[in-house]
């Protein structure tokens, strides 16, 4: 299935033989203190810039009606001046009869973070404060 919206990771999800739990790592776009002039002239355009992870969550899909009920749940926990730009999504199988629990995933989303700070983010969908997946270019 192409993954156009959040929509479609939610259906996605729910339709899997195995259970599954989403993973969610929140993450801003900086400009390194380190950056060069033309650097920072692409980022006041809205270019570059470094991912930040500020976040991350666990949840069934069952838990999670929306992206609207993901971003309400998000603004709980975004310190002021640490808002986000793009959430990044996985997901993870149980088995047949055992869904993946909370605790299954702090591996993995440590895993998420540890690969978004590093650039290396190729293997999960961004999407954008709308719930738009992302282009990266």
């Amino acid at each position: 299935m192409q993954i156009s919206s959040f929509d479609d990771l939610l259906q996605a999800a729910c339709q899997q033989p195995e259970p599954q739990r989403l993973l969610f790592v929140f993450a801003a776009v900086e400009l390194p203190e380190d950056a060069t002039a033309d650097q920072r002239a692409k980022f006041e355009a809205g270019a570059g810039g470094a991912l930040v992870p500020l976040m991350c969550v666990d949840k069934a899909p069952q838990e999670l009606p929306s992206f609207t009920a993901l971003v309400d749940e998000a603004r709980q926990f975004t310190a002021p001046g640490h808002d986000w730009t793009m959430v990044f999504a996985a997901a993870m199988s149980g088995t047949l009869d055992k869904p993946p629990t909370s605790a299954d995933a702090e591996e993995p989303l440590q895993r998420m973070v540890d690969a978004i700070k590093g650039g290396s983010h190729s293997a999960y969908i961004p999407f954008d404060r709308q719930g738009e997946p992302v282009q990266f270019g």
